[in-house]
């Protein structure tokens, strides 16, 4: 029991510190920002607590909103991607047999399942980020275009982070 909240702890700073101390401080092409620290709620254990996963979310964001001063914007967006999570993972794997324990990573989902869960979900939070932000449909195509990118960028660097500290299933040794 211990180790998955130390691991889960540890997550959450590394994934705050990156996001605040490098990520949002160097946006690619002007508005482009990869929110990493959306990784520690999708990583989180498949049995998690409806009401902790919710709470989880929403201490998350306002950090990121804490350091960012941006009023609660990234705890709305981060507690609508959590409220959704749970729906999403039985929409991809209805007939998922999962351990207490388990984490929605690349080792349990797969590849391919986890590339479609992530992003799915990092596209919920980018709208609900950014139409927030904007509060506006004006100038809605280039408004999607902007979420889209913002969606498929974010993806492409939870998948690295999560390909780089994801553990490796052992082979059998060949003697």
């Amino acid at each position: 029991m211990k180790q998955p909240v130390v691991k889960n702890i540890f997550r959450f700073f590394l994934l705050i510190l990156l996001q605040v101390l490098v990520l949002d401080n160097v946006p690619f092409h002007g508005y482009i920002i990869p929110y990493v620290y959306v990784l520690f709620i999708l990583l989180l254990p498949f049995q998690t607590n409806r009401s902790l996963l919710l709470f989880l979310a929403f201490v998350t964001g306002l950090v990121i909103d804490a350091f960012g001063n941006t009023l609660g914007l990234h705890a709305a967006a981060l507690v609508f991607m959590a409220f959704l999570r749970p729906g999403v993972l039985r929409f991809y794997f209805p007939r998922l047999e999962a351990d207490p324990n388990d984490e929605p990573g690349i080792a349990k989902l797969g590849f391919s399942g986890f590339l479609r869960y992530a992003f799915t979900l990092i596209l919920f939070h980018q709208l609900t980020l950014t139409f927030l932000e904007l509060f506006s449909f004006r100038h809605f195509f280039n408004t999607l275009y902007e979420i889209g990118l913002n969606a498929v960028i974010t993806t492409l660097v939870v998948i690295v982070l999560e390909l780089l500290f994801a553990k490796r299933k052992k082979r059998p040794s060949r003697r």
